[in-house]
């Protein structure tokens, strides 16, 4: 996973361009990039969510990007099949600006394996 700014800036506009192209409107902020990592990761497709469901889903979204540095774990599902994630590892203290680079660089590497995969990126 590359943490090198200008990398992950630059592939963090790839990310951008394909909100931009999916649903006609570029996020300028990291929610509603979480927030459909959670409903992919969910698997229940499109749904109206109560506020308290939508916390869920960016918890659900953080800890999916975040395994990739084993930093959680899955443990399972619940009845309802929303996931249950384990923290197996601290997550370093940061500056704001390192912790939204770590962030960035996982959600470009979940991005590039579970959404487009067969790209060339």
């Amino acid at each position: 996973m590359e943490f090198e700014p200008a990398i992950v800036i630059e592939d963090w506009e790839m990310i951008l361009d394909f909100f931009e192209n999916s649903f006609g409107k570029r996020p300028t902020e990291m929610e509603p990039i979480l927030l459909l990592i959670g409903v992919q990761e969910l698997g229940q497709g499109h749904a109206h969510f109560t506020k308290e469901q939508k916390q869920d889903l960016l918890h659900i979204a953080t800890c999916k990007v975040l395994s990739y540095s084993d930093f959680y774990r899955l443990e399972g599902l619940d009845e309802e099949g929303w996931p249950h994630w384990e923290n197996v590892q601290g997550i370093p203290s940061l500056p704001l600006k390192e912790q939204e680079l770590l962030l960035k660089a996982h959600i470009i590497h979940y991005f590039k394996t579970e959404v487009f995969p067969n790209e060339n990126n």
